[in-house]
């Protein structure tokens, strides 16, 4: 059967652990994006520190390297990183925002498929989400600018809370009771 193979770390941890703007900035993302981890918000920057790497490298190498350079732009526009027209050396100007932005979870909330970022967490990891009619259960999926359109609800759900029915109710002069569908019998 052979040894398992070991897997590579997706992220790098801070060179300066107790740096307080670092943390701060960092804890303000989390919350911003509502990732459960910092390990998710770190992932994100390893990915964008190699693309910047990646365009600096492309960028020393000039003429020389321009088919790497076209291949980068085309997965950068793919993955809605950058617009279309973009040069090399606007890929170095990306943020974690950026990267932030084209995650499933956000992408949900921007939608208006779910009301918060941890909605849109849950209803992802409960498999609510699809794409492409294809059932999604990982809120860090990178959705690419062409499925973006093709995010949708996988089976119904009703996101209507209980609190948001009393208060109906409440300005209707009813009761929740009132409000609620009545079985055949009662009718």
């Amino acid at each position: 059967m052979g040894d398992p193979r070991t897997l590579k770390t997706k992220y790098e941890t801070p060179k300066r652990i107790w740096n307080e703007e670092r943390i701060a900035e960092e804890h303000a993302l989390k919350t911003e994006y509502g990732l459960k981890n910092m390990r998710e918000l770190w992932i994100a920057k390893k990915m964008l520190r190699k693309i910047r790497r990646q365009a600096r490298k492309l960028l020393s190498t000039g003429e020389q390297g321009q088919k790497e350079a076209d291949e980068l732009l085309r997965s950068a526009i793919r993955l809605g990183f950058a617009k279309e027209g973009t040069k090399l050396g606007d890929l170095l100007a990306l943020t974690t925002r950026d990267i932030l932005e084209r995650r499933l979870q956000t992408r949900v909330v921007k939608l208006g498929l779910a009301r918060s970022m941890k909605q849109a967490r849950q209803l992802i990891a409960h498999g609510y989400i699809s794409v492409n009619g294809s059932k999604i259960s990982a809120p860090s999926y990178m959705v690419p600018v062409s499925e973006e359109k093709a995010i949708a609800y996988y089976k119904p759900i009703n996101l209507e809370t209980p609190e948001l029915k009393a208060k109906e109710a409440k300005k209707q002069g009813s009761t929740v009771e009132e409000l609620a569908p009545k079985s055949p019998e009662e009718v």
